[in-house]
């Protein structure tokens, strides 16, 4: 038959001319794979390519034949009527050599098959359809002619067409997930040997039961918003989280604690709380506070004295103000009567320098604001140098004096110890200026997170009425309360962060039962798609039902995307509420309200 410019792969067979190597004898032939041999390997082919699944899914037409005839008998008629049609047709000696063309002057190029074989492949259709699927796949040749039972003289044969592999030659396992917390799996079958389909449904909540994740979905009390709810409830799931979530011997530990324990406050206070509650709050696992080491004796120098100057006024040399030696060991009386034996005199300056020397910083910081501003200062400096670096109280004071303190830019490091002393202070004693306050909270949680202390910066955050932003602003602080979004999003968006986000969306319900937290609602639709993965389809419908409620009291308009997939993911698990089933059938095709006033508020935004 005429290739019309291309090479069939399954009926390509190498010229008479080149026989070596090939069982074909004058002008009959056999097909390559009743060889007994691979013509590659050299190695038996056995019954592989003889049994029934082999020329059922390549030549389907030769499966079939008289009970109690061999099929090779059959194909060997096959074969022969096939030669005999194309020789009538004039097309044979194409088929079966290029010797022939090339005597008519039209060299013909190598066929396919040959070029295969030359190059050490082997000549199996089944392997050759492997290489040319792809050609396979556009081309069904029509052979010319027809069969009949005169030309073969046998029984019937149908007119053969070409076969394409089957993608999977064995039947295997199909299955899907399905919306209500089912896996379905499709066992194998063969319909054409009478056997039935079966199907199997599993339930994805009784395969996961055990697993870690399975756990902490069914622990956590959500959807929150729900009427029959305790905040009891709320408060034990964050005491369960603290005692079996939090290692205490790391910081990062006691930090994830701290934030737990906020919730837990504002859940039983209702939302609401005051800087000393939260103080009180930070100072809880601070019960081994660090020594700050303070300097007993100021320096001479920072006092503005020379050497034999100081030295004059040391214990056991004669005063020559007073005329009396001072004593080795001073009591708190004596040196504060010397204090006020040195203002007998009028020596200011004299009597500042003992009651620094001395301690009295009382003493000293009251006589020196009663005198001109540059000594109040230099007083004020003598007594915070006594302070270690690192001590609360120099926050305190540096706060007070309308600078940021020094601890806002510098706590989390090693040197500097815990930074909850100091957030602590500045959070019960808030100077007059509100915007400096603000500002140093702010800066302290900005340094904590530059060294990657994100739930310590998320309750500084907190503590200065952060706003929560979004996955993509990357400027924004907070995303999910305690989890830094400029990590990859299947690290940030975990479900315990989740979790913790949404109790903190309840606590602010407790107190305005109104409110709710939009950038977090995309938040919900993921966690209520990871409940409807887990075989939990009715919870997953009902954080559908509270996010769809937080769209309705805004314009669904501005956020079209959620409240499409809000639709999608409802539609699914619809029927897995149960007072939708407990409906009589014909008023089953009706809907929550919710998911109608939905739907028609994303057609509206859809038809502007």
């Amino acid at each position: 038959f005429s290739r019309q410019g291309y090479e069939d792969p399954h009926w390509q067979y190498p010229a008479a001319g080149h026989g070596h190597g090939y069982p074909y004898q004058s002008h009959q032939w056999q097909p390559a794979w009743q060889d007994d041999r691979d013509l590659r390997q050299g190695e038996p082919y056995g019954k592989s390519y003889r049994d029934q699944h082999y020329y059922r899914g390549y030549h389907p037409n030769l499966a079939t034949g008289p009970p109690g005839k061999d099929r090779t008998q059959t194909y060997d008629s096959y074969e022969e009527s096939y030669i005999s049609t194309a020789r009538r047709e004039g097309t044979g000696e194409e088929a079966l050599g290029s010797d022939l063309g090339e005597a008519g002057g039209q060299p013909k190029e190598p066929s396919l098959l040959l070029q295969y074989h030359e190059s050490g492949l082997s000549s199996s259709s089944h392997e050759l359809s492997q290489y040319i699927r792809d050609g396979a796949d556009h081309y069904d040749p029509v052979l010319p002619g027809s069969w009949n039972v005169e030309q073969t003289g046998g029984p019937l044969v149908s007119t053969p067409t070409l076969a394409v592999p089957l993608k999977f030659p064995q039947p295997h396992v199909t299955l899907c997930f399905g919306a209500r917390g089912h896996l379905v799996l499709a066992c194998p079958h063969r319909p054409a040997e009478g056997q039935l389909p079966h199907v199997e449904l599993h339930s994805l909540q009784a395969i996961l039961r055990g697993t870690e994740e399975m756990e902490e979905l069914q622990t956590f009390p959500g959807p929150l918003a729900r009427e029959d709810l305790h905040k009891v409830d709320v408060m034990t799931f964050c005491q369960k989280k603290i005692t079996t979530g939090c290692d205490l011997s790391t910081q990062r530990g006691r930090d994830s604690s701290l934030l737990w324990k906020l919730l837990v406050l504002l859940c039983r206070q209702n939302g609401s709380m005051v800087g000393s509650d939260t103080a009180e709050l930070l100072m809880q696992d601070c019960g081994r506070q660090d020594k700050y080491k303070r300097q007993e004796d100021p320096a001479a120098n920072l006092m503005g004295l020379m050497d034999d100057e100081w030295a004059s006024r040391q214990p056991g040399t004669l005063d020559l103000i007073t005329g009396e030696v001072s004593p080795i060991v001073e009591t708190q009386a004596q040196i504060v009567e010397k204090f006020t034996k040195l203002l007998y005199y009028g020596r200011k300056k004299d009597a500042l320098v003992w009651a620094m020397k001395n301690q009295l910083w009382g003493h000293a910081l009251f006589l020196s604001s009663k005198m001109d501003s540059r000594t109040y200062s230099w007083v004020l400096t003598g007594f915070t140098s006594t302070l270690a670096t690192n001590d609360p109280l120099q926050t305190l004071f540096q706060l007070m004096s309308g600078r940021i303190p020094q601890a806002a830019l510098c706590c989390g490091d090693a040197t500097w110890g815990d930074w909850r002393p100091h957030l602590a202070v500045m959070l019960s004693n808030k100077a007059g200026d509100t915007e400096l306050n603000h500002r140093a909270i702010v800066t302290m949680g900005d340094t904590l997170a530059s060294k990657g202390a994100v739930e310590a910066a998320h309750f500084c955050y907190l503590m200065a009425d952060t706003p929560f932003g979004y996955f993509e602003a990357k400027a924004d602080r907070m995303v999910l309360l305690g989890s830094s979004h400029r990590q990859a999003f299947s690290q940030f968006a975990r479900a315990e962060a989740i979790q913790r986000m949404e109790i903190f969306e309840y606590c602010q319900q407790l107190r305005q039962p109104e409110s709710f937290l939009l950038p977090f609602q995309v938040y919900k639709l993921l966690y209520a798609s990871l409940l409807a993965d887990h075989g939990l389809p009715a919870q997953a419908l009902q954080y559908c039902e509270h996010i769809s409620t937080a769209l309705l009291r805004q314009d669904p308009a501005a956020h079209p995307v959620l409240a499409q997939q809000v639709v999608r993911l409802a539609e699914r698990l619809k029927f897995s509420d149960p007072l939708l089933l407990e409906m009589p059938e014909q008023d089953q095709a009706l809907e929550p309200d919710w998911l109608e006033q939905l739907r028609a508020c994303c057609r509206e935004w859809e038809v502007r």
